[in-house]
């Protein structure tokens, strides 16, 4: 065998594996109606009978219009916030970077139920505030000739992510949008998979068309962009001298505390006071204080512990699943360059485009088929396909912007002096990287840890995580439960986001 296209061809069975396999059957399943049939016969015809549908409208609708909301109010709070703390020199600047960190670790269901939770008619706000009823050339020519046009790239990613995350949601329209009838994509899909007749066609064809609007949120960034990058005169970034706020920090340290209560402590403590609450009508009162609920996680008869030992098993295969091909691919791609670089780059980048609930139904679609000799199917280890599918860009990321600060002077040493590519790449380049490697295998591991719309897909009979335990304990009416399970692995994942974050800082210091 040829050890040079060793490395290259593992890494290509494996992005087809997790990537190209379920994306292609989506693709398959919804041009081809009777494809489980064996048959390809009526090519299309679900296309015209679901884009017939009255109801697709709405769904189309409330997507885009949840999506565009959630980017425009990103926009006007975590804009200026950045600006501020990027510009000035803000009090307890550091502190603040891990405020506004948490928001991201809580999962996007647990936040959702959080705020019902706070906000409904008697909720803890109403409870804590009584009379409250919840129902519903100079320095600016500078900043925006010089500062906003440098930062605009990474206003644009960041817009683009909050715009994608929020139209691929399925918990938060899953937990609140069924209440007032609303419904997005997501839970259409989710729907004609759980409602019978069920509905595989029409939910890959739905799948495709998520998956169109988030292609179309990355052509509309390329766009805007295109032409517009301001790069420093050296090419690296520089440090900032940041100015001081003088009379405004008062003023200032009042919105960044306004904008992390609300967003930060609001659900962070409507999660822990349901957690530690007897009752949800016991409300807010000490006689209402109690460790019951944590306990009966600790229960011989709970399922608790086993839906967080299979989570965590789950989390450390994917970080080293993940991790170790994201490392491969973004060798291939940025250090040695090699025939294909293009086709690795996009597979391995492509899920960050595709809603976990499409990677669902794809894995779905690919793998309960009759003609595979040994699947993945109800079992495990469809998990962690999904999990590696979904995650895989985060390790793709950081381990290229680590090896184009490298360079490829190293590599051409190590293989002048007669080190095979391997050798290269595991003692200089591995070495080097190790530090973001293993950060974005933290990131891996938290995020998976608590990863919801695939596990509810794909789970087999009898294998719980903490997410479809969380949910389940919800829908059971054990709302106390849920909390305590959700309070666990939040903690959890923010001291491994921490860690990641503290490696991170040690790599650009």
């Amino acid at each position: 065998m040829n050890r040079n296209a060793f490395l290259p061809g593992v890494t290509g069975i494996a992005l087809l594996l997790l990537v190209a396999v379920p994306v292609a059957f989506v693709v398959l399943q919804a041009v081809f109606p009777h494809l489980d049939t064996g048959s390809y016969s009526a090519p299309f015809s679900t296309f015209t009978r679901v884009f017939a549908e009255p109801s697709l409208q709405a769904l189309f609708a409330t997507t885009l219009k949840v999506g565009l909301g959630v980017a425009l109010c990103s926009a006007l709070i975590g804009v200026p916030l950045g600006a501020l703390r990027g510009l000035f020199a803000l009090p307890g600047a550091v502190l603040w970077d891990v405020v506004f960190l948490i928001p991201f670790l809580i999962p996007p269901y647990i936040a959702a139920l959080s705020w019902m939770l706070a906000l409904q008619t008697n909720g803890y706000v109403q409870q804590l505030l009584p009379w409250l009823r919840i129902h519903g050339a100079g320095p600016w020519r500078a900043f925006i000739r010089i500062t906003l046009p440098m930062a605009l790239p990474a206003m644009a990613s960041s817009l683009l992510l909050a715009f994608t995350l929020s139209i691929e949601e399925y918990g938060v329209p899953g937990a609140l949008g069924s209440r007032s009838g609303i419904l997005m994509l997501t839970t259409g899909i989710e729907q004609r998979l759980a409602d019978w007749p069920i509905d595989m066609p029409g939910a890959a064809v739905l799948s495709l068309l998520l998956v169109a609007i988030a292609l179309c949120a990355y052509s509309v960034q390329r766009a805007v962009l295109a032409g517009k990058n301001v790069e420093s005169m050296t090419g690296k970034p520089a440090d900032v001298t940041q100015k001081s706020l003088a009379g405004w920090t008062l003023p200032v340290m009042a919105l960044f505390t306004v904008v992390a209560l609300i967003a930060v402590a609001l659900p962070i403590v409507s999660t822990l006071a349901t957690a530690f609450s007897g009752t949800l009508s016991g409300g807010l009162t000490l006689s209402n204080f109690t460790l019951r609920h944590f306990g009966n996680l600790f229960a011989a008869h709970s399922d608790a512990l086993g839906a967080l030992s299979t989570s965590l098993s789950l989390a450390l295969g994917t970080a080293l699943i993940a991790g170790a091909t994201g490392f491969l691919a973004s060798w291939l791609v940025v250090a040695r360059k090699i025939r294909g670089a293009a086709l690795i780059d996009g597979l391995s980048l492509f899920p960050a485009a595709l809603p976990g609930i499409v990677v669902g139904v794809g894995l779905i679609l690919a793998w309960n088929r009759s003609f595979w000799p040994v699947t993945p199917y109800n079992t495990w280890g469809i998990l962690l396909l999904s999990y590696c599918c979904l995650l895989l860009p985060y390790p793709v990321r950081y381990v290229s912007a680590a090896l184009k600060q490298i360079g490829g002077n190293l590599d051409a040493a190590a293989r002048v002096h007669g080190a095979t590519a391997a050798q290269a790449l595991r003692m200089i380049l591995l070495p080097l990287v190790f530090p973001s490697l293993l950060a974005s295998m933290m990131m891996v591991f938290a995020v998976a840890s608590r990863e919801l719309v695939t596990s509810l897909l794909l789970s087999p009979a009898g294998v719980q995580t903490v997410s479809v335990y969380v949910w389940r304990q919800f829908e059971q009416g054990s709302v106390g439960d849920g909390m305590a399970m959700a309070s666990i692995a939040v903690l959890l994942s923010l001291t491994l986001m921490l860690i990641a974050f503290r490696l991170q800082q040690r790599q650009t210091s």
